[in-house]
């Protein structure tokens, strides 16, 4: 009789937690150009048009944060030097690392011309902004779906997710962000942002339905493994129990009367919900599906580190946007674009 002993070596995940981070800001970032350019396009006066000054103030503590995860996850500087050195075409991450720099210079270049007041240049950059944040949409929905090892990555709804959340996330920004802005929540049209939000989650009730028809008629692997988890493991039970009741409340909190949606702690109840559904999705769908093995049975054991690569760099980041939020308001307050968009501010609220 042989005996053939098998060890299981211990490693360090391929995603940490940086990113996690990063494809949560980049994914409010993109998700918030996109609204950016509708309301710089939007009619003057219009609810988008008076929705833009809490957008750009979402689009540049975002986009000023993002890559700072992006290089943190990269773990050593060679590797981001590396992507433009060696270009390797056929690499989702090298492609990325050319559509970023590009997305993040037009993010820049359109909040200064909003901030000196130049329509005229404003709306050819909101065109050229709402294709370099489809790329990037594109982009980071693809790095992770192109790993075919993992049939929860493999999947077309993936990159929707990804959209769908980082654009309630992106709403729920908007409502944390505004209170400090010039004029506070009450500046915000109230009816405008209620439609907004109650689209994007009835876009992902619908993204979910499809998923589990498509699943049920053997289209995508990715629903039979995540049966197959629901069934054997209570804490992807308890995530699935979670994003349903996750859904529900934020279903429920939307559909209140406009006005609450401006209310002060209302906002503050609807933008915690939406930023920490869009956060965990993301957790779970990085640091949880890499606790399950290609091959073998059980679950990988994850353990949070305390040091930069994980619970001090998630706080150090978070740190970051509450100082580039404070920035940010405080800028409004001295730079050109208060005055010339005080006339929208004081439009009845629709």
């Amino acid at each position: 009789m042989n005996i053939i002993e098998l060890l299981t070596p211990a490693y360090e995940v391929a995603w940490l937690p940086w990113a996690v981070q990063y494809f949560f800001l980049i994914g409010i970032c993109a998700t918030s150009a996109l609204m950016a350019a509708a309301a710089a396009l939007a009619p003057a006066g219009s609810g988008m048009s008076r929705l833009l000054p809490a957008i750009v103030a979402v689009l540049l503590v975002s986009a000023l944060s993002a890559p700072v995860s992006l290089l943190a996850d990269l773990h050593q500087p060679g590797r981001f030097w590396h992507f433009y050195a060696h270009f390797t075409p056929w690499s989702w991450m090298s492609i990325g690392a050319l559509l970023l720099p590009v997305f993040i210079g037009l993010t820049l270049l359109f909040a200064l011309a909003w901030w000196t007041h130049r329509p005229g240049l404003l709306k050819v950059l909101a065109v050229l902004l709402a294709a370099s944040a489809a790329s990037i949409l594109v982009y980071t929905g693809a790095e992770v779906m192109a790993v075919h090892s993992r049939p929860l990555w493999n999947t077309p709804f993936l990159p929707l997710n990804f959209a769908l959340t980082g654009w309630l996330a992106a709403l729920g920004a908007i409502l944390l962000v505004a209170r400090w802005l010039p004029g506070g929540l009450q500046a915000l049209p109230a009816a405008t942002l209620r439609r907004l939000s109650l689209s994007a989650v009835v876009l992902l009730m619908a993204c979910a339905a499809l998923w589990v028809a498509a699943g049920l008629a053997g289209l995508d692997a990715s629903f039979d493994t995540a049966v197959r988890l629901f069934d054997l493991f209570p804490v992807w039970r308890l995530s699935l129990f979670g994003s349903i009741a996750a859904g529900l409340i934020i279903l429920a909190l939307v559909l209140a009367p406009a006005e609450r949606h401006t209310a002060r702690l209302y906002s503050l109840l609807i933008a915690a919900a939406m930023l920490a559904t869009a956060w965990i999705f993301r957790w779970i769908l990085f640091m949880g599906v890499q606790g399950v093995p290609k091959y073998g049975a059980g679950l990988y054991l994850y353990s949070m580190p305390l040091g930069s690569d994980g619970l001090l760099g998630m706080a150090g980041v978070l740190g970051l946007c509450i100082a580039l939020i404070a920035l940010v308001s405080i800028a409004f307050d001295y730079l050109p674009a208060r005055t010339a968009h005080a006339a929208l501010h004081a439009a009845p609220r629709h």
